[in-house]
C-alpha cells in the first residue's frame, strides 16, 4: 500500500485518472473481442511516429520560453526538407537522410530568428508563438503555389503549385517502422522507429547534462539566478528555441515517413497543440520538464486516441461515430493540458 500510495502521488491526480481511464479503455477492448495486439502495435507505431515532435516541446520549457505553439515553424521546414528529396528523385534511406539534413539548416535559421522574436515579448511567448505558427501556416499557403518544384509527383497535373497531399509510397515510405521489426504474439513491434525516438530522446538527454545544456536549464529556473551567474539569457533562450525548431523539423519528417503521406497547406496548424498536450499530460508544467514527460505523455496520448476509437464503435453502433469520438476524445485530451498551462499540475 505504501508503495502504490507513492506510485499515486508521484503520478498526481490528473495523470492517475487519465491511466485509470485508459486501462478502462484496455478493459472494454477485451470485453468487445477487439484485438488487443493490433490496438498495442497501432500505439507503439503512434507513439514512434510523434515521439519526436513532442520532444521538441522539451528545450523550449526547459530554456524558460515555455511549450512551443510555434512548433509550425519547425513542421514547414522539415516538410521543406521532404520535398527536397522528392526533388532530387531519392528514395529508401537516402531519401530520409537527406530530407532531415536538408530541414536542419532551415530550420536553424529559422529558429534564430524565431527566437530573437521571443526575445523581445518576454512574458508572452505562448501568445505570440501560437500567432506566428498560425501566420506562418497561412503564408506558406500561397508559398506552396510559387516554390519552383518540378516534379510531377508534387504538382498539379493542371495550373500551378503543389498537392495537398503527396504520396511517399515510392519514396521512403515506413523505412524505419520496418527497420528490424519483429512480432511476438500478434504485436508487431516497429523497432526503427522506436529506435530512432529513443536516439533522439538519449540525444536531448545528455546534451541537457552538458555544460551548454546545464546553462541553459538555469537560465529557465531563474532569469535572476543566471543573470547574477554571469550567464547570457537571451542566448539560451534562443538555443532552446533553435533547438525545438530543429527537432520540430526533424519530428515530421520521422511522423510523414510512418504515415506514407506528406500533407502540407493547413495539416502543420495545429501540431503544436496536440505536441503540446501530449508533454503536459505527461506531467510537464510551462516551467518544468523532462525525458519521461515526453515519453509518457506521448504514449497516453497516442493511445487513447488508438483505443477510445473502436470501443465506442462498439459501444454505439452509428455511422460516423468514429469521427465524433476522435474528435471528441483529442480535443478533450488537449483541452485538459491547456488547462494546465496557467499553473502546475
Amino acid at each position: 500500500m505504501p508503495m502504490l500510495k507513492q506510485m499515486y502521488t508521484n503520478l498526481g491526480v490528473a495523470r492517475a485518472i487519465i491511466i485509470g481511464f485508459l486501462l478502462t479503455l484496455v478493459v472494454l477492448a477485451a470485453v468487445y473481442d477487439l484485438d488487443l495486439a493490433e490496438l498495442a502495435s497501432s500505439s507503439l507505431v503512434r507513439t514512434g511516429m510523434n515521439g519526436v515532435l513532442v520532444l521538441a516541446m522539451l528545450p523550449g520549457i526547459v530554456s524558460g520560453i515555455g511549450p512551443n505553439f510555434g512548433l509550425p515553424l519547425g513542421v514547414i521546414c522539415g516538410l521543406l526538407g521532404s520535398l527536397l528529396s522528392i526533388e532530387f528523385d531519392l528514395t529508401g534511406f537516402p531519401a530520409l537522410v537527406v530530407s532531415m539534413l536538408a530541414s536542419i539548416p532551415l530550420a536553424v535559421a529559422t529558429g534564430a530568428i524565431y527566437g530573437w522574436l521571443l526575445n523581445r515579448v518576454k512574458g508572452s511567448e505562448m501568445m505570440i508563438a501560437t500567432y506566428v505558427g498560425f501566420s506562418v501556416v497561412s503564408l506558406m499557403n500561397l508559398g506552396w503555389t510559387l516554390l519552383p518544384f518540378r516534379s510531377p509527383e508534387m504538382k498539379w497535373p493542371i495550373g500551378r503549385g503543389l498537392r495537398v497531399t503527396i504520396s511517399l509510397a515510392e519514396r521512403y515510405e515506413k523505412v524505419l517502422d520496418k527497420l528490424w521489426a519483429f512480432e511476438i504474439g500478434g504485436l508487431r513491434v516497429p523497432t526503427g522507429l522506436l529506435l530512432a525516438f529513443a536516439v533522439a530522446c538519449l540525444a536531448i538527454w545528455l546534451f541537457l547534462r552538458s555544460k551548454t545544456g546545464l546553462a541553459m536549464k538555469a537560465v529557465g529556473d531563474s532569469k535572476q539566478f543566471a543573470l547574477a551567474s554571469g550567464l547570457n539569457v537571451d542566448k539560451n533562450r534562443m538555443l532552446g528555441t533553435i533547438l525545438s525548431t530543429v527537432l520540430g523539423a526533424i519530428g515530421i519528417v520521422v511522423f510523414h515517413q510512418s504515415y506514407g503521406f506528406i500533407q502540407i497547406y493547413e495539416a502543420p496548424m495545429w501540431m503544436g497543440f496536440t505536441a503540446v498536450a501530449a508533454i503536459l499530460i505527461g506531467g510537464a508544467t510551462v516551467r518544468k520538464a523532462n525525458i519521461t514527460h515526453v515519453i509518457l505523455g506521448c504514449f497516453l496520448f497516442q493511445s487513447l486516441l488508438v483505443i477510445s476509437l473502436p470501443v465506442a464503435n462498439r459501444i454505439i453502433n452509428v455511422g460516423g461515430v468514429a469521427e465524433v469520438a476522435r474528435i471528441i476524445v483529442s480535443n478533450g485530451i488537449i483541452l485538459y493540458a491547456l488547462t494546465q498551462v496557467g499553473g502546475a499540475d
